[in-house]
């Protein structure tokens, strides 16, 4: 199966304007959220190309400085999944396209490789996403931010076989317990990468954008609005911490765990 790997940028972020070209400091020195996003995707086995999609100068300037391939997207895409879309339609023949969202540079490259294999062993599913099962840690943090009112990471819950059920900002399910750090959760954190069929990109494009999609901010709700299968994949962290780059209060944070997984 053909990979084509996209990772969608975009310089008018409501929540922080310019985030791509943020600069990140890191025990390799100071570079730029899309170039560290890029430099995850070149570590990740089975991808055939690897392509930048944006809608803005700035960024293709920057990724073009780095050595990026870019691919010029219109300013009307409403989301990274219409993005890929439209990248998807310029460079057709692949049969399957993977959405590495470029807020996520920690994203390593074996959840990018599960969420491969799982879509290319599940005939059924339409697109795929992994999920990762949070550590007391994590979902403390969840639920600090829920308390000053940011938006933290996304979380999900599914059902047998992986299927999605839903996907919130929220931290859904509600437990009502206290976790310690070292502590296994049943809550999952939604990694925003995502594995699609070509033809389901095609048809997303055809589809109004839902009620549900609306009210989240989350694009691949529109999937399961329209009864498509969402496969969710379990993947794991080995020891790795992850984290996306939402508020500017992310980037302290961000920068904090690359230079622990450094001293490791």
């Amino acid at each position: 199966m053909s990979v084509l790997l996209t990772i969608p940028a975009r310089y008018a972020s409501t929540r922080y304007p310019g985030k791509p070209l943020v600069s990140l400091k890191g025990p390799d020195g100071e570079k730029t959220l899309i170039r560290r996003s890029w430099e995850a995707a070149q570590g990740v086995k089975g991808v055939d190309r690897v392509v930048v999609a944006t809608d803005d100068d700035r960024i293709k300037t920057h990724a073009e400085s780095f050595g990026a391939e870019v691919v010029m997207t219109s300013s009307a895409c409403q989301n990274g999944t219409e993005r890929c879309a439209e990248v998807a339609a310029k460079l057709p023949g692949y049969e399957m396209v993977v959405n590495l969202q470029g807020d996520a540079p920690l994203t390593p490259a074996w959840f990018v490789e599960d969420l491969i294999a799982g879509l290319r062993s599940d005939p059924q599913a339409d697109i795929a996403t992994p999920v990762l099962r949070c550590d007391g840690r994590a979902l403390n943090g969840f639920l600090a931010d829920r308390r000053a009112g940011r938006v933290g990471g996304t979380t999900a819950v599914f059902g047998v076989g992986g299927r999605a059920l839903y996907f919130s900002k929220e931290v859904i399910p509600y437990t009502g317990k206290t976790f310690a750090d070292e502590d296994a959760t049943p809550v999952f954190h939604h990694v925003g990468v995502y594995a699609y069929r070509p033809r389901a990109l095609r048809a997303y494009l055809s589809w109004p954008v839902g009620p549900l999609e609306v009210l989240e901010g989350l694009e691949q709700l529109r999937f399961l609005e329209q009864g498509r299968n969402v496969l969710c994949v379990e993947v794991e962290a080995k020891g790795r911490q992850f984290w996306e780059l939402n508020n500017p209060e992310d980037v302290p944070r961000i920068e904090a765990m690359m230079a622990e997984m450094a001293g490791a």
